[in-house]
């Protein structure tokens, strides 16, 4: 496996947001806590636009007080509670001001994997520490207080590296949202077992958390 390469820079992250998602793949989150450091590589995201077209992103409807971060600039770190249930991860893109964000989906615990397994005692394979929003955020120990946070400032205790990008990619419809399905905007590493289980949105069951999960 590869190791955490340089930050990542603000042009490298202001494309449309169907480009820059998936040439996260295979970049590096990497969160300092007084505990210990845990550093996940990218195996899946999804993409959210708020130039108009996607009404799954939180920031369709402009910049609410609760999706302002996403609109810039890019690169910062955008948490929300799912559900009232559990807290996912975001990277903002694009230029500021377009309210584009990429869901952090899954990724491979690649430092630090004792304090993950502390943090998700549940999982029960090392391909399950990091398998889905929540449970990625839950390894790093992402939480309300990350919100706003540079991803590109060295000194920042979240932040994000370049990464040796996968062999294959694979894109796909988005999971458990219920709006713009049509969007083939979920883009995984072909083949990895750390990504999460595509299951389809609906109006009749709890859904895993897309950008439209929760109010």
């Amino acid at each position: 496996m590869s190791t955490p390469g340089r930050l990542l820079t603000a042009p490298e992250l202001a494309g449309p947001v169907d480009v820059v998602a998936p040439a996260l793949l295979g970049c590096w989150l990497v969160a300092d806590r007084p505990e210990g450091t845990v550093a996940v590589r990218l195996t899946e995201v999804e993409a959210y636009s708020g130039e108009g077209m996607d009404p799954a992103a939180h920031s369709h409807r402009g910049p609410t007080p609760r999706a302002a971060i996403m609109f810039g600039p890019p690169g910062r770190l955008y948490v929300y509670f799912s559900y009232g249930v559990h807290w996912c991860a975001n990277v903002v893109v694009g230029p500021e001001g377009t309210g584009s964000a990429v869901l952090l989906r899954a990724g491979e615990v690649a430092v630090g994997e004792d304090l993950a397994r502390v943090r998700r005692p549940a999982a029960r394979a090392a391909r399950d520490l990091a398998r889905g929003p929540a449970r990625l955020a839950a390894a790093l120990g992402i939480g309300p207080g990350d919100l706003g946070t540079d991803l590109l400032d060295p000194a920042a205790p979240v932040r994000l590296h370049a990464g040796q990008q996968p062999d294959a990619v694979s894109a796909g419809p988005r999971v458990g949202i219920t709006k713009a399905t049509e969007l083939p905007w979920r883009f995984w590493e072909t083949g990895a077992p750390s990504v999460s289980p595509f299951r389809a949105g609906g109006p009749r069951r709890r859904r895993p958390a897309g950008q439209d999960g929760a109010p």
